[in-house]
This record gives structure tokens, C-alpha cells and sequence, in this order.
């Protein structure tokens, strides 16, 4: 299909060689290393859940203990097939039992790898049966509900107690809301370990737990049931428990999960080397069991220009998809981020945020986009902020994004109300409804102001790519090329749960993934 911006294609093509030499390049070193936090996933996925007499999730209790004998580099796997085999109890049983004092992992005799993995293999297809499960229960109803229309309407709850959450989310999807993301609590992705059970006291948000993914699951579904369509469920799979809370997300059925590693880097300081392991596994599991990833383009204008740093962002987007191909995430579960942030006192702003919105519609057809509305200029001036919510609802039916996170009105000024949700869901119905068609009807001029600033951003796109290329993604990021934000390779939070593997080491769940496999 031609290009209603004149885009390039041997531009756009370049941009995508560029990134995807960036991510191979990248690929190199998570292969050769793991993470605390990723050995942890796999004792998750294994069965292990709980906490010991002073609250530390036992996860945590069995990878610290490997880790302070050494043994970190062989993998958990192969820790725990042994033991398997050594004690004839199972991975909970286990785990509890280095909780209690009683068991060492690391001095018990040794068993080949491949006796390890054979030993542990039941309990792996058994976690790969349950996510096929609950993939299959997403699809039959959808089959059976429906959904909205896309853009899908996106709102958050934030109160900090699960129980308050799932009221608000039933209220929002009574009004027409599609995705129903719970913030977490403030800083949770700063803690190396993933909290227990209901939690009713969060911090600007709610604390991510699996208990609470299960008691929000199970209201989205009865008021899916009222509504007569599925409802989406959010979280965020980010910070120092990234691939945990993707399993997490996994085992009881999310939808979207926020998911980049290269926003955790910027933005909350985690160690580049910890965060760029984690999130393969992360995808990996995301790409197996249908889940959305949303990208974090959209926060590099929150710290960087939106007209000067535009190019930022789609080069971030094309490095975005290949990491997901890496992890054979399929298009449709790709959310690329990106936001309208221009400076409304820019004459012809509007013009330049439609450039940028169809330009990533163009360049990633088949994505699930994700928008994410005005924040940085919003005022307190509730009536002015309507209106820019307004354009930005018109942008994106226009360019035809799919995941549509809603402005509030009383942005910059309080968590927003019910009745703040319910003006945004009715500001985006509105424009929806009378502009469904409006971007299959209007072409550009050739030439002019949209079509010229597309082109140009891509350029610059493509131009900073190469640059990536020839540096490598952690000097780029030393250099504070995306979000105007510096971080050094060996700093951040988590740069001491890293090791290399040795040749012992394999993750069960990693093969299985990837090729899909069932069970």
C-alpha cells in the first residue's frame, strides 16, 4: 500500500536493518547471562509460591541461598531437578524445606544436567498446560462477548486497596471502558522481590500481586458478563521482578502488561545488564500466552522535546519490535508506544502530532499501538485540558491506534474520580463515533507540513539507529540519547543479582516457549 506520508520505503527498511543488527547484538549477551530475578521466574513457573515466617517470598529464600554458595551461574533448573532427585519431594516441598533450615541445596550429590532437566520436566509442561488454559479461556470469551471497537478506551485505577480497585473498574467498564489497568503501588518496581497475597494499602497505586491479579481477573470477568464484552485486564510487568510478574501475568490470564526494558533503564534506574536479560524472558512468556506488551516510548516526552526528540521515540519503536521478534511475540501483541506531548503554544502542533501518529501506524501496520495522552503541558485548567484530550482522541482515530490510554480533564490536579473517567470515556466515544472513518477518507498534500515532518523524523530515526548500531545500545544510553536521560552501564539497582551462566545452565521454559509448544 503507498504511503499517504511518502515515506521511503528503502528508508523505512533501513531503520528495521538497523534495529534488528541491534537487537542480535543485544541478544549475544543476554544468552550468555542471568538474573536473580529470572532464575526466580522459573521456581515460580515450577510451583514455588509462599512466603517464610518473616515474610520473604520463598522464590527469594532458594535463589539467595543458591546464589550466596555459588551456584547461581548452573540455574535454578538444575538445582532444583536435582534436588528432585536427591530427596524425591517436590519444588514447593523444597522450597519450604531451605525456608525451615533443613535442606541445602547446593551440598546435595549431583546428577547430570540431563537427569536434572528430565526430573523437573513433568512440573514445567504442567505450568505450560495451566497458561494454555488460561489462553484458551481468553479466546472463548472473546468468542462468545465480543469487544469493543478499537481504539480501545484504557483507563487506571490507583486507589492502593484491591478491593476499592475492583469497584472502580466494574463502574469503568459499566461506562464503557475496554482495558482496565491498576497502577501499582509507587516505587514496587524498585523491590527485588514480588509482595504476597490481597493487599489493601498501596502508595499511589496498588501493589502487584498474584493474589491481586486473580481477585481483579475475576471482577473484569462477572462485569464482562453485564457488559456483554471482555474485558481487558492491565499491570506491569517492569522493574527488578520484570519476567516474575510476566509469569505472574501468565498464570492468571492478564491481557497487557507494560513491558521495556529500556523504560526501566531511563526512568527508575534499574541496571541496564540486570533489566535487558530479564525482559527476554519476560517477552518470551508474553509472546507464549497472547499478553500485549506496551512499550515506553511515550515517557522519553516527558523528559526530552516532543517536536526535537520525535525521532527518539520511533527509533526506540523499531528496536521494540525486534527485541518482541527475538522472543516471537506476533505483531498484534506488539503495543509500540508513543504520545501526544507537543508544546501546545507550537503553531501547527496538531499537525505535527498526526504526522507522528499515522507515521508509526504505517510503519507498524499490524502492532496493537498504544497512545498515551497529554500530561506534560496539562495545567489544572480542567477545561482546556478537555479540549487537548480532545485532539488527542482525534489524532488517534485518525491514524487508527489501538490501545487508547484516556486523558483525564483533571490531570495535574488529583487521581482521577470516577466522574473523571466517565468525561473522558464520553470525550472519546463522541469523536470516535462522528470520526470513525476519517482516516481511510483524508489524504495529505503532497509536500506539505504532515508529509514533510514524517519524513523527516524518520530520517532522523533511521540516522540514530545506525548510530546505535555502531556503538551498541548501552553506550547510546550512556549517552543519554533516548529521553535525554544518561544512566552508566555498571550503575542502577540490580547490577549484583547478574552472573554469567556456565555450561550446566538451562531454563526448561525458555525452547518450550518459543516454539509453543502444548501440553
Amino acid at each position: 500500500m503507498k504511503s499517504k506520508l511518502g515515506l521511503d520505503p528503502k528508508v523505512v527498511e533501513s531503520a528495521r536493518g538497523h534495529a534488528r543488527n541491534i537487537a542480535h547484538d543485544m541478544q549475544d549477551f543476554i544468552d550468555a547471562h542471568t538474573t536473580v530475578s529470572t532464575e526466580r521466574t522459573i521456581l515460580r513457573l515450577l510451583g514455588v509460591d509462599g512466603v517464610d515466617d518473616v515474610e520473604t517470598p520463598l522464590p527469594n529464600v532458594v535463589v539467595e541461598e543458591i546464589q550466596a554458595a555459588g551456584g547461581l551461574p548452573r540455574g535454578v533448573a538444575y538445582w532444583m531437578g536435582n534436588a528432585m532427585i536427591q530427596t524425591g519431594l517436590d519444588p514447593q516441598q523444597i522450597a519450604e524445606k531451605i525456608a525451615a533450615g533443613e535442606l541445602d541445596i547446593t551440598k546435595l550429590p549431583t546428577a547430570s544436567k540431563e537427569e536434572a532437566e528430565a526430573a523437573i520436566m513433568p512440573k514445567v509442561k504442567e505450568a505450560l498446560h495451566h497458561i494454555r488454559m488460561q489462553t484458551k479461556a481468553r479466546e472463548a470469551y472473546l468468542e462468545r462477548l465480543g469487544e469493543g471497537k478499537q481504539p480501545w478506551l484504557y483507563v487506571i485505577v490507583a486507589t492502593g486497596n484491591i478491593f476499592e480497585d475492583v469497584v472502580q473498574a466494574q463502574a469503568a467498564a459499566r461506562q464503557g471502558a475496554d482495558i482496565i489497568a491498576v497502577i501499582r503501588s509507587t516505587a514496587q518496581s524498585l523491590l527485588d522481590h514480588v509482595p504476597y497475597g490481597p493487599t489493601t494499602e498501596g502508595f499511589g497505586g496498588t501493589w502487584a500481586t498474584q493474589e491481586n491479579f486473580k481477585i481483579m481477573r475475576k471482577a473484569l470477568d462477572e462485569v464482562g458478563e453485564e457488559v456483554h464484552r471482555y474485558i481487558r485486564l492491565c499491570n506491569y510487568s517492569s522493574g527488578l521482578c520484570m519476567p516474575e510478574i510476566a509469569a505472574m501475568g501468565a498464570l492468571e490470564r492478564l491481557d497487557v502488561m507494560l513491558n521495556d526494558a529500556i523504560y526501566g533503564i531511563l526512568f527508575r534506574d534499574i541496571n541496564m545488564q540486570r533489566t535487558i536479560v530479564d525482559q527476554f524472558f519476560s517477552r518470551v512468556i508474553i509472546g507464549y500466552c497472547g499478553i500485549i506488551f506496551n512499550s515506553g516510548e511515550d515517557n522519553y516526552l516527558t523528559t526530552d522535546d516532543a517536536y526535537e526528540a520525535a525521532h527518539t521515540v520511533t527509533a526506540s519503536q523499531f528496536i521494540n519490535e525486534q527485541f518482541a521478534v527475538l522472543a516471537n511475540i506476533e505483531e498484534w501483541q506488539m503495543g509500540l508506544g508513543h504520545a501526544f506531548e507537543m508544546d501546545p503554544e507550537i503553531e501547527n502542533g496538531f499537525l505535527y502530532e498526526l504526522a507522528q501518529a499515522v507515521m508509526a501506524r504505517e510503519l507498524f501496520p499490524n502492532a496493537s499501538l498504544k497512545y498515551m495522552p497529554p500530561t506534560k503541558f496539562m495545567t489544572g485548567n480542567i477545561y482546556r485540558g478537555h479540549i487537548q484530550d480532545a485532539l488527542f482522541n482525534l489524532v488517534a482515530i485518525w491514524s487508527g491506534q489501538s490501545l487508547q490510554l484516556l486523558g483525564m480533564l483533571t490531570e495535574a490536579v488529583h487521581t482521577p474520580h470516577m466522574q473523571d473517567r466517565y468525561l473522558s470515556i464520553e470525550n472519546a466515544t463522541y469523536i470516535f463515533n462522528n470520526c470513525r472513518d476519517l482516516g481511510s477518507d483524508v489524504e495529505f498534500k503532497e509536500g506539505g507540513i504532515i508529509q514533510s515532518r514524517a519524513q523527516l523524523v524518520l530520517e532522523k530515526a533511521d540516522a540514530l539507529l545506525a548510530e546505535v548500531e555502531k556503538d551498541g545500545l548501552f553506550s547510546t544510553i550512556e549517552q543519554g540519547k533516548f529521553g535525554g536521560v544518561k544512566r552508566p552501564m555498571d550503575g542502577g539497582k540490580g547490577l549484583d543479582g547478574v552472573c554469567n551462566k556456565d555450561e550446566q545452565y538451562f531454563n526448561p521454559f525458555i525452547p518450550l516457549m518459543l516454539e509453543k509448544a502444548e501440553f
